[in-house]
């Protein structure tokens, strides 16, 4: 799956698809899954409640962030790769699933095997999208569109920005 054009979703999104490297997105997204663990396996249990200022989330709440907006980024990717234009995606409320995420009392195992099942489901369906549906796209209610490849994107790059956030202001 090639790296998506500047006309493949909105330019907001190419700070999360410029972090990706060039090379094969599906290497790219099961590196990411065993990175991910050893990533959040070498955090001090005391940080993971951690939050760098008041009314920011906690290590566990960003973990959570990247397993929340991965589900939803890989639903708008099969509603593209199945050509499904009648679906309109809605915004995602980043805030009001942070805050509901099931993570006080988890321990930073239980939600890294969750994140593990999201990646593993991630990257079944882009492994199985050929190169036409990789192109289409699906269309957002603010009539912006994604494409499948897009999505792919997003989401390797999307978790890079936030280990980048734990690195730069938790650690």
């Amino acid at each position: 799956m090639q790296q998506p054009t500047t006309t493949e979703c909105r330019s907001y999104f190419f700070k999360y698809i410029n972090l990706v490297a060039e090379g094969d997105i599906i290497d790219t997204l099961l590196r990411q899954a065993d990175e991910t663990r050893e990533f959040f396996n070498n955090i001090p249990a005391d940080r993971h409640d951690y939050r760098y200022a008041e009314d920011k989330w906690s290590v566990k709440q960003v973990l959570m962030h990247i397993i929340d907006t991965e589900r939803v980024m890989s639903y708008r990717a099969l509603v593209a790769a199945r050509g499904d234009t009648d679906t309109m995606l809605y915004n995602m409320d980043e805030n009001l699933y942070a805050d509901t995420a099931p993570y006080a009392g988890r321990t930073m195992q239980d939600i890294l095997e969750e994140f593990a099942a999201v990646r593993t489901a991630t990257v079944k369906l882009f492994a199985n999208v050929n190169p036409a549906q990789s192109e289409q796209p699906a269309y957002n209610v603010d009539g912006s569109h994604f494409t499948t490849r897009a999505l792919a994107y997003i989401i390797a790059g999307h978790l890079l920005h936030h280990l980048n956030i734990i690195k730069e202001r938790y650690l």
